[in-house]
């Protein structure tokens, strides 16, 4: 898919205060790591995670949506009017029915005739509502859209330290599928497209393609979603497999990026991958031939958040970097299922409202004290 006329206006970003560190985690559930004698520092070790964030219990994932997508339409100076389609397009969501994004919708106060819906893909579901609205962009049918979403990693981690405690039978084999549970974390993101003329400046969208490899679609589950089903936040992963085979569908989906951009591979300023884990990055960067120094990452402290988890890598990078106008940007997603969403982008003139990092220092608390 390339892209005529779309621009990136806003990119917004935000996370909650409070910090659950990989030692916390280890510490709530030190009688399992006794009896199966793991290593302290196992968890941290493994994943690159030092910690991540969670929102405050009974948060609903609208509540912190709206905010963030407020901080971002303000920061683009586009009239909200402008906003022809809305799309939630996080994992996380207030309830089964109605769609989240109608509450994101009405606490923005935007227009009657817009868009409203929720997208859900795993990881891939802000950079999937993206591209979306940039084609009903490049199709004349609206001015401008906007895709948000937040993750709210507090309930999986909680019940997964629960259930992990509570069951005597498990062993070093069986714990594994839990692993990637505990990696989790929470946040905030938004991206406001629009036509040249309402942000002529700013980040050019280039050009987006997609992989699916669905015949590995069961090696990362959640409960089962259906009205009347019990809905606990638990989860298992074949965490190995599904970064075997992601890696695999990223390459591939990356190589068809390359010929859509016509971009030699060298020409690449800046990358931003999604956000699982030390080894995940490593090993997708080698596969795809681009160089760890121009990538950025914010899992080590922040965990993996899911569908947010690039959009606000992309916050944070380019709150800091100084990259040439136009230089080339690859924003590479890959997703349980698994599908690979990329995107390719000449950086420009984007308002940025990155999420405060700096701003906040690691608690000792232990969680569920």
């Amino acid at each position: 898919m390339r892209f005529r006329e779309v621009r990136l206006a806003a990119i917004g970003a935000d996370i909650p205060d409070e910090i659950w560190s990989s030692a916390d985690i280890e510490r709530r559930m030190a009688a399992l790591y006794r009896r199966l004698k793991l290593p302290e520092g196992r968890l941290e070790g493994m994943s690159g995670v030092v910690e991540r964030r969670v929102w405050p219990e009974q948060t609903l994932p609208g509540t912190p949506s709206i905010q963030t997508a407020r901080r971002t339409i303000e920061a683009s100076g586009i009239d909200p009017g402008r906003i022809g389609a809305l799309i939630h397009a996080s994992v996380c969501r207030d309830f089964l029915e109605p769609a989240t994004a109608s509450r994101v919708h009405h606490g923005l106060g935007l227009r009657p005739d817009c868009c409203v819906y929720d997208v859900s893909n795993a990881c891939l579901g802000i950079l999937n509502g993206a591209v979306q609205i940039a084609g009903l962009i490049d199709a004349g049918v609206i001015e401008a859209g906007l895709v948000v979403g937040t993750e709210n990693a507090r309930p999986l981690l909680t019940q997964t330290i629960e259930h992990l405690n509570a069951n005597e039978a498990l062993t070093r084999k069986t714990v594994k599928p839990a692993f990637a549970s505990l990696t989790i974390g929470s946040g905030s993101a938004a991206w406001l497209l629009c036509k040249p003329e309402l942000a002529p400046d700013a980040t050019r969208c280039v050009a987006a393609t997609v992989n699916a490899r669905t015949q590995f679609h069961d090696l990362c589950r959640s409960d089962t979603d259906t009205g009347g089903a019990s809905m606990q936040p638990l989860m298992e992963t074949d965490s190995e497999r599904l970064m075997a085979e992601g890696i695999a569908c990223g390459a591939a989906n990356f190589g068809q990026l390359l010929e859509t951009t016509a971009w030699p591979r060298e020409s690449i300023a800046a990358s931003v991958c999604h956000q699982v884990g030390g080894r995940h990055r490593v090993a997708m960067l080698q596969a795809m031939g681009l160089p760890l120094e121009r990538d950025h990452i914010t899992f080590d402290r922040l965990g993996n958040t899911g569908s947010v988890a690039l959009p606000m890598t992309l916050a944070h990078a380019a709150s800091k970097w100084d990259v040439d106008p136009d230089a080339r940007v690859v924003l590479l997603g890959i997703g349980s299922g698994i599908n690979s969403v990329m995107m390719g982008v000449q950086w420009g003139q984007t308002a940025i409202v990155p999420p405060p990092l700096d701003a906040l220092q690691s608690s000792s608390r232990v969680p569920g004290e």
